[in-house]
């Protein structure tokens, strides 16, 4: 692998951490060095850190949290 992948690749530990968990990029790289955004890309997927994944937490906490205030107050009512 090229100098300057290992070098970016070993300034974030959340990328290093990706590519110890799924080698097979370690090969991609080697050979398309220019793969790197889809290398980033399956880190975020792989992390659970897109957009998607972030409203679909953001969307979780919400329901628990009206599940926690209706109970609350059906407590309150009895």
């Amino acid at each position: 692998m090229r100098a300057d992948l290992i070098e970016y690749i070993s300034q974030s530990t959340e990328l290093r951490d990706f590519l110890r968990a799924q080698p097979i990029w370690y090969r991609k790289l080697s050979r398309h060095p220019e793969e790197i955004e889809q290398f980033q890309i399956a880190s975020l997927h792989y992390y659970q850190k897109t957009i998607p994944h972030r409203v679909e937490k953001f969307t979780t906490g919400l329901q628990m949290a009206q599940m926690m205030m209706h109970m609350i107050q059906s407590m309150y009512e009895n």
